[in-house]
């Protein structure tokens, strides 16, 4: 006896129609709940890289990255020296941009000093929601809003600490990222196979 057929798949708009990574990174991590700091810094540095270009280019150079950023180590990123910043800017596996390098460090020092303050980053981005995220079921129709008053405030404060390419947009994309905030659409039936 043969098995039925697997029930085709549904996803939000942005992720319907692009390539498998973009599948992939849609199904299994957009807005799947972290803890994990690694993984927090990760995504923080993503979407500071993403400011004013399209996710797929960034996602599609994020094992580049990843070579690159010591696998994303803060504790290795803050201690890098100008010459490994001019060797980032000759990476062409990389997004070139001599601000967006600079900020790998300087985010690295604002995140150790958060995670120095608060134990770990964690504790200090989850507090925000009281450590439950802000889930959303926007129907496939309805715009995802650019910024909200959440990532207004999240915003202003991650500057103040010393990050940067944390504008209230980027802060948004970055608490959808990492499961602050589920804007999986109603009809998203790839939702559904997320474990959490």
């Amino acid at each position: 006896m043969s098995a039925a057929p697997a029930e085709p798949v549904t996803r939000c708009a942005w992720a319907e129609g692009g390539s498998q990574l973009m599948a992939d990174y849609h199904d299994t991590e957009w807005g799947v709940p972290s803890h994990d700091d690694a993984y927090l810094f990760e995504l923080l540095l993503l979407e500071g890289a993403q400011a004013g270009l399209s996710w797929s280019t960034v996602l599609n150079k994020r094992e580049n990255y990843r070579k690159a950023l010591d696998g994303f180590d803060y504790r290795k990123i803050v201690r890098y020296e100008q010459a490994k910043l001019d060797e980032l800017m000759t990476d062409a596996g990389i997004v070139r941009n001599r601000l967006k390098v600079a900020s790998t460090v300087k985010n690295a020092r604002a995140f150790l000093a958060t995670r120095e303050e608060f134990g770990t980053f964690d504790t200090y981005l989850w507090q925000w929601v009281d450590g439950t995220p802000v889930v959303n079921r926007p129907r496939p129709t309805d715009p995802l809003p650019a910024r909200t008053d959440l990532s207004d405030r999240l915003s202003k404060d991650l500057k103040r600490r010393g990050f940067t390419f944390v504008g209230t947009t980027i802060t948004y994309a970055y608490l959808q990222a990492v499961g602050v905030v589920d804007d999986h659409a109603t009809t998203c039936t790839a939702r559904a196979g997320i474990q959490l």
